[in-house]
Protein backbone atom coordinates (compact mmCIF):
# COMPACT_ATOMS: atom_id res chain seq x y z
CA UNK A 1 0.00 0.00 0.00
CA UNK A 2 2.92 2.38 0.70
CA UNK A 3 4.10 2.15 -2.91
CA UNK A 4 0.66 2.94 -4.33
CA UNK A 5 0.21 5.81 -1.84
CA UNK A 6 3.54 7.35 -2.85
CA UNK A 7 2.65 6.88 -6.49
CA UNK A 8 -0.69 8.63 -6.19
CA UNK A 9 0.83 11.45 -4.17
CA UNK A 10 3.55 12.02 -6.76
CA UNK A 11 1.37 12.11 -9.85
CA UNK A 12 -1.31 14.09 -8.09
CA UNK A 13 1.28 16.72 -7.33
CA UNK A 14 0.40 18.52 -10.53
CA UNK A 15 -2.23 20.22 -8.41
CA UNK A 16 -1.09 19.44 -4.92
CA UNK A 17 0.12 22.95 -4.17
CA UNK A 18 -3.41 23.92 -3.22
CA UNK A 19 -4.50 20.98 -1.04
CA UNK A 20 -2.97 18.48 1.40
CA UNK A 21 -0.27 16.60 -0.47
CA UNK A 22 -1.26 13.22 0.87
CA UNK A 23 -4.99 13.88 1.42
CA UNK A 24 -6.62 10.93 3.19
CA UNK A 25 -4.41 8.33 1.54
CA UNK A 26 -1.56 8.33 4.03
CA UNK A 27 -0.75 9.28 7.61
CA UNK A 28 2.68 10.94 7.57
CA UNK A 29 4.36 12.12 10.73
CA UNK A 30 3.80 15.78 11.53
CA UNK A 31 6.77 18.10 11.09
CA UNK A 32 6.97 21.79 11.83
CA UNK A 33 7.43 23.65 8.56
CA UNK A 34 9.98 26.43 8.49
CA UNK A 35 8.64 29.98 8.37
CA UNK A 36 8.93 31.21 4.78
CA UNK A 37 9.91 34.76 3.91
CA UNK A 38 7.22 36.97 2.35
CA UNK A 39 7.07 36.80 -1.43
CA UNK A 40 8.21 39.73 -3.49
CA UNK A 41 5.97 41.33 -6.11
CA UNK A 42 8.04 39.58 -8.77
CA UNK A 43 7.55 36.22 -7.05
CA UNK A 44 3.79 36.75 -6.82
CA UNK A 45 3.69 37.61 -10.52
CA UNK A 46 5.36 34.28 -11.34
CA UNK A 47 2.87 32.40 -9.16
CA UNK A 48 0.02 34.10 -11.01
CA UNK A 49 1.68 33.26 -14.32
CA UNK A 50 1.94 29.59 -13.36
CA UNK A 51 -1.73 29.45 -12.35
CA UNK A 52 -2.79 31.09 -15.62
CA UNK A 53 -0.71 28.60 -17.61
CA UNK A 54 -2.23 25.60 -15.82
CA UNK A 55 -5.72 27.06 -16.24
CA UNK A 56 -5.44 27.19 -20.02
CA UNK A 57 -4.17 23.60 -20.24
CA UNK A 58 -7.60 22.08 -20.90
CA UNK A 59 -6.40 18.92 -22.67
CA UNK A 60 -2.89 17.55 -23.08
CA UNK A 61 -0.84 14.41 -23.55
CA UNK A 62 2.76 13.51 -22.99
CA UNK A 63 5.44 11.26 -21.61
CA UNK A 64 6.87 11.15 -18.09
CA UNK A 65 9.74 9.65 -16.11
CA UNK A 66 9.26 9.11 -12.37
CA UNK A 67 12.17 8.69 -9.94
CA UNK A 68 11.34 7.68 -6.38
CA UNK A 69 13.27 8.30 -3.17
CA UNK A 70 15.30 5.12 -3.68
CA UNK A 71 16.34 6.13 -7.19
CA UNK A 72 14.06 3.63 -8.95
CA UNK A 73 12.82 4.92 -12.31
CA UNK A 74 9.58 4.19 -14.12
CA UNK A 75 8.17 5.66 -17.33
CA UNK A 76 4.85 6.01 -19.06
CA UNK A 77 2.36 8.13 -20.97
CA UNK A 78 -0.33 10.46 -19.70
CA UNK A 79 -3.45 12.20 -20.99
CA UNK A 80 -5.57 14.84 -19.26
CA UNK A 81 -8.89 16.42 -20.04
CA UNK A 82 -10.25 19.04 -17.67
CA UNK A 83 -12.43 19.13 -15.79
CA UNK A 84 -11.95 15.92 -13.90
CA UNK A 85 -10.17 13.47 -16.18
CA UNK A 86 -6.59 12.16 -16.34
CA UNK A 87 -4.88 8.88 -17.24
CA UNK A 88 -1.35 7.77 -16.31
CA UNK A 89 -0.28 4.57 -18.09
CA UNK A 90 3.02 3.16 -16.83
CA UNK A 91 5.09 1.06 -19.22
CA UNK A 92 5.10 -1.81 -16.71
CA UNK A 93 1.31 -1.98 -16.75
CA UNK A 94 0.23 0.16 -13.81
CA UNK A 95 -2.75 2.41 -14.59
CA UNK A 96 -3.98 5.45 -12.65
CA UNK A 97 -7.19 6.94 -14.06
CA UNK A 98 -9.58 9.67 -12.93
CA UNK A 99 -13.00 9.58 -14.59
CA UNK A 100 -14.16 12.86 -13.06
CA UNK A 101 -15.58 11.26 -9.93
CA UNK A 102 -13.09 8.61 -8.74
CA UNK A 103 -9.37 7.90 -9.05
CA UNK A 104 -8.88 4.23 -9.94
CA UNK A 105 -5.53 2.43 -9.66
CA UNK A 106 -4.96 -0.97 -11.24
CA UNK A 107 -1.70 -2.88 -10.79
CA UNK A 108 -1.84 -6.01 -12.98
CA UNK A 109 1.37 -7.42 -11.51
CA UNK A 110 0.02 -7.33 -7.96
CA UNK A 111 -3.54 -7.98 -9.16
CA UNK A 112 -4.84 -5.06 -7.13
CA UNK A 113 -7.50 -2.45 -7.85
CA UNK A 114 -7.98 0.59 -5.61
CA UNK A 115 -10.50 3.42 -5.82
CA UNK A 116 -10.51 6.82 -4.12
CA UNK A 117 -12.98 9.69 -4.48
CA UNK A 118 -11.45 12.39 -6.66
CA UNK A 119 -12.54 14.93 -4.06
CA UNK A 120 -10.26 13.20 -1.50
CA UNK A 121 -7.12 13.55 -3.62
CA UNK A 122 -4.95 16.49 -4.73
CA UNK A 123 -5.93 15.72 -8.32
CA UNK A 124 -9.22 17.53 -7.80
CA UNK A 125 -7.44 20.90 -7.80
CA UNK A 126 -5.46 20.49 -11.01
CA UNK A 127 -8.47 18.97 -12.75
CA UNK A 128 -10.95 21.60 -11.55
CA UNK A 129 -12.59 24.11 -13.86
CA UNK A 130 -10.90 26.93 -11.96
CA UNK A 131 -7.31 26.43 -10.79
CA UNK A 132 -6.25 28.47 -7.74
CA UNK A 133 -2.70 28.69 -6.41
CA UNK A 134 -3.52 31.69 -4.21
CA UNK A 135 -6.03 30.09 -1.85
CA UNK A 136 -5.36 27.45 0.82
CA UNK A 137 -1.70 27.24 -0.13
CA UNK A 138 1.50 28.50 1.45
CA UNK A 139 4.16 29.31 -1.13
CA UNK A 140 7.52 28.83 0.58
CA UNK A 141 9.68 30.23 -2.20
CA UNK A 142 9.94 31.05 -5.87
CA UNK A 143 13.32 30.30 -7.44
CA UNK A 144 14.69 31.43 -10.79
CA UNK A 145 16.42 28.73 -12.85
CA UNK A 146 18.49 28.78 -16.03
CA UNK A 147 15.44 28.16 -18.23
CA UNK A 148 12.55 29.33 -16.06
CA UNK A 149 11.42 29.20 -12.45
CA UNK A 150 10.30 26.87 -9.64
CA UNK A 151 7.52 27.26 -7.09
CA UNK A 152 7.74 25.40 -3.78
CA UNK A 153 4.52 25.26 -1.78
CA UNK A 154 2.64 23.34 0.89
CA UNK A 155 -0.89 23.11 2.26
CA UNK A 156 -1.52 26.13 4.46
CA UNK A 157 -3.59 24.19 7.01
CA UNK A 158 -1.25 21.20 7.22
CA UNK A 159 2.24 22.58 6.53
CA UNK A 160 3.97 19.61 8.14
CA UNK A 161 2.62 17.09 5.62
CA UNK A 162 5.22 17.88 2.97
CA UNK A 163 5.79 20.14 -0.01
CA UNK A 164 5.59 20.26 -3.76
CA UNK A 165 8.00 21.97 -6.16
CA UNK A 166 6.68 22.75 -9.63
CA UNK A 167 9.30 23.61 -12.27
CA UNK A 168 8.38 25.61 -15.37
CA UNK A 169 10.22 26.50 -18.55
CA UNK A 170 9.55 30.20 -19.07
CA UNK A 171 9.30 32.23 -22.24
CA UNK A 172 7.05 32.28 -25.32
CA UNK A 173 6.61 28.50 -25.13
CA UNK A 174 6.11 28.22 -21.38
CA UNK A 175 5.41 24.72 -20.09
CA UNK A 176 5.45 22.61 -16.96
CA UNK A 177 8.75 20.72 -16.96
CA UNK A 178 8.64 18.60 -13.81
CA UNK A 179 7.49 18.40 -10.20
CA UNK A 180 9.01 17.00 -7.02
CA UNK A 181 7.06 15.88 -3.96
CA UNK A 182 8.77 15.86 -0.55
CA UNK A 183 6.84 14.01 2.15
CA UNK A 184 6.88 14.73 5.88
CA UNK A 185 10.00 12.61 6.29
CA UNK A 186 11.84 14.42 3.48
CA UNK A 187 11.56 11.54 1.02
CA UNK A 188 11.39 12.92 -2.53
CA UNK A 189 9.67 11.66 -5.67
CA UNK A 190 10.48 13.44 -8.93
CA UNK A 191 8.34 13.36 -12.07
CA UNK A 192 9.88 14.75 -15.26
CA UNK A 193 7.65 15.50 -18.25
CA UNK A 194 9.78 14.58 -21.23
CA UNK A 195 6.97 15.74 -23.51
CA UNK A 196 3.83 17.78 -22.87
CA UNK A 197 1.60 18.71 -25.78
CA UNK A 198 -1.75 20.53 -25.75
CA UNK A 199 -4.27 18.48 -27.69
CA UNK A 200 -7.98 18.11 -28.40
CA UNK A 201 -10.55 15.46 -29.21
CA UNK A 202 -9.44 12.96 -26.56
CA UNK A 203 -11.80 9.99 -26.39
CA UNK A 204 -13.61 9.75 -23.05
CA UNK A 205 -12.94 5.99 -23.05
CA UNK A 206 -9.33 6.84 -22.10
CA UNK A 207 -10.63 7.91 -18.72
CA UNK A 208 -12.66 4.82 -17.90
CA UNK A 209 -11.04 2.10 -15.78
CA UNK A 210 -13.11 -0.72 -14.32
CA UNK A 211 -12.09 -3.36 -11.83
CA UNK A 212 -11.04 -6.27 -14.10
CA UNK A 213 -12.00 -8.81 -11.42
CA UNK A 214 -15.61 -7.62 -11.69
CA UNK A 215 -15.66 -6.79 -15.37
CA UNK A 216 -13.80 -9.55 -17.17
CA UNK A 217 -12.72 -8.53 -20.62
CA UNK A 218 -13.43 -4.82 -20.05
CA UNK A 219 -10.94 -2.03 -19.19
Amino acid sequence: MKTRTALLASIAALGAAAVPLTASLAAPARAQAAQAAPLSAEDKALVDKAAAYLQQLDAAKGRFVQTDARGARSEGDFWLKRPGKVRFAYDKGLLVVSDGFNVNIHDPRLKTFDRYPLSATPLQVFLAKQIRLDKGVKVDRVTKTADGFQITARDAKRPGDGSITLAFIDGPNMRLKEWTVADAQGQRTRVQLTTLEPTSGLNNDLFVLRDPSRNAGRS
